[in-house]
C-alpha cells in the first residue's frame, strides 16, 4: 500500500502530515474510486469501533444503513465529470456494537500529475446529536400540531354546542313570557333574562375566536392592500364624516400581499373603527395609512392622533381577549384580540407604539406576494 505521503521526498512533512491525519478530530479516510477503504485514520476507527485491519478487510457497504446505499451516487456522478468540485452527503452507519451513528460526508477527489482522478478523501463528521435534536424537534412540532387540531375540533364542538343550549334556553324564556305575562315585572326573571342575553353575546364571540384557523402558505392569494384600504375607507365614511375624522391613503399603490380576503377586510376596518372610536374630543381626528418594504415583509403603518394608550401600563394585555383601556361604553376588547389573530393566522404580526393624549400608531407586517 502507497502512503499518501511520500517520506523519500518530504521527510520533515511526513511525520507532521501522519499527525495531522490520525490526530485529527474528523475522520478521515482515503478511498478507491470503486469505494474500497485504502486509508483510514484514528478518528474514524473510533468513531466506528473497529480497528483499521477490520475496516481494511470489509466491505464499505456492509456497515452502511441500507436505506443510505444510494446517498454519493448523483453528487458522485457529477464529481466524476467535474461539474463539481466536491460535495457533501449526510448517511449512517453501524457501529461495531451494533448503534449507528450518522455522519455529514464530505468528498473531494485525489488526482494525478495528469489531472486524471485516482482516488477519493472523504472526511466524516459525527452528526448523531444533531440528528436526534432534529428528530425530537419534528416529534414535539408534531405533537403540537396534532393538540393543535384536537384544540380546534374541541373549540368547534364547543361553540357548536354552547350555541345550541343558549339558543335553547332563549327559546324557552320568550315562550314563557308570552304564556305568562305577569313574569316581565319579576325581577328574578328579568335577571334571567340579562343572563341569557349574556350568554348568547359571549358564545357569539367565542364562536368567531374559534373561526380563526392558521392558513397554509399555499391557501393565501395575493391581494393589492391599496385596493383594500380603499373600500375599508368606503365603508366607514358616513361615520368619520360624522366625527370629523379625516383619513389619508398613502399606501403604495403597486404593492400586493398574501392574505386572505375575509381577514384583510377585517383587519383594516377594525383599525380604522377603534382609530375613530378613541379619537380625541378636543381635537380634529385624523387617521393616516402608509407602507414601508420591510425584507420579505410589507408594513402597514396605521396612526391616529386620538387618546393613546398607557403601553407601561397594558402594554402586556393590548391584545388580551376582553381587555378595555377606554371607558367607552360600548368597548368589549374584543376586536384587538381577533385582529392580532388573524394577522397572525396569514403569517403576519402587529406591533404598536401609543402615548396617551398624543396618538396611537400599529404597524402591521404582511408577507409580501
Amino acid at each position: 500500500m502507497k502512503s499518501l505521503f511520500r517520506k523519500e521526498i518530504f521527510p520533515d512533512s511526513y511525520d507532521s502530515l501522519e499527525k495531522i491525519f490520525n490526530n485529527t478530530y474528523n475522520g478521515i479516510a482515503i478511498l478507491s474510486l470503486d469505494g474500497d477503504w485504502i486509508r483510514v485514520n484514528n478518528s474514524i476507527c473510533q468513531m466506528l469501533g473497529y480497528s483499521k485491519n477490520e475496516l481494511y478487510n470489509m466491505d464499505i457497504e456492509t456497515i452502511i444503513f441500507r436505506d443510505d446505499l444510494g446517498a454519493h451516487a448523483t453528487k458522485y456522478n457529477r464529481l466524476m465529470q467535474g461539474k463539481i468540485d466536491r460535495y457533501r452527503v449526510m448517511q449512517r452507519y453501524f457501529c461495531k456494537d451494533g448503534s449507528i451513528v450518522w455522519f455529514l460526508i464530505s468528498v473531494s477527489l485525489i488526482t494525478a500529475l495528469n489531472g486524471k482522478p485516482t482516488q477519493m478523501i472523504w472526511q466524516f463528521s459525527d452528526i448523531t446529536s444533531r440528528k436526534l435534536n432534529q428528530d425530537k424537534l419534528k416529534l414535539m412540532l408534531r405533537v403540537v400540531r396534532d393538540q393543535n387540531e384536537r384544540l380546534s375540533s374541541f373549540a368547534d364542538i364547543i361553540t357548536h354546542n354552547l350555541r345550541s343550549h343558549s339558543g335553547n334556553l332563549s327559546t324557552i324564556k320568550d315562550f314563557l313570557e308570552e304564556e305568562f305575562g305577569w313574569l316581565k315585572d319579576n325581577e328574578n326573571f328579568n335577571l334571567l333574562s340579562v343572563a341569557i342575553e349574556n350568554l348568547e353575546e359571549t358564545v357569539e364571540h367565542l364562536t368567531e375566536v374559534a373561526k380563526i384557523k392558521p392558513i397554509e402558505n399555499n391557501q393565501l392569494t395575493s391581494l393589492n392592500l391599496y385596493d383594500y384600504v380603499e373600500k375599508a375607507i368606503y365603508n366607514v365614511m358616513g361615520v368619520a364624516k360624522n366625527t370629523n375624522t379625516s383619513i389619508i391613503n398613502e399606501v403604495d399603490e403597486d404593492v400586493n400581499i398574501k392574505g386572505v380576503p375575509a381577514y384583510l377586510d377585517s383587519i383594516i376596518l377594525n383599525f380604522l373603527t377603534n382609530g375613530i372610536k378613541y379619537r380625541a374630543e378636543d381635537r380634529p381626528s385624523k387617521i393616516e395609512l402608509t407602507t414601508e418594504q420591510d425584507g420579505d415583509f410589507l408594513k402597514l403603518k396605521i396612526a391616529d392622533n386620538g387618546l393613546g394608550i398607557d403601553l407601561k401600563k397594558y402594554g402586556d394585555k393590548l391584545f388580551q381577549l376582553y381587555k378595555t383601556f377606554h371607558t367607552n361604553s360600548d368597548s368589549i376588547g374584543l376586536g384587538l384580540f381577533i385582529t392580532k389573530n388573524q394577522i397572525e393566522s396569514i403569517g403576519g404580526r402587529v406591533a404598536v407604539s401609543s402615548e396617551v393624549g398624543v396618538g396611537s400608531k400599529f404597524t402591521i407586517y404582511f408577507k409580501r406576494a
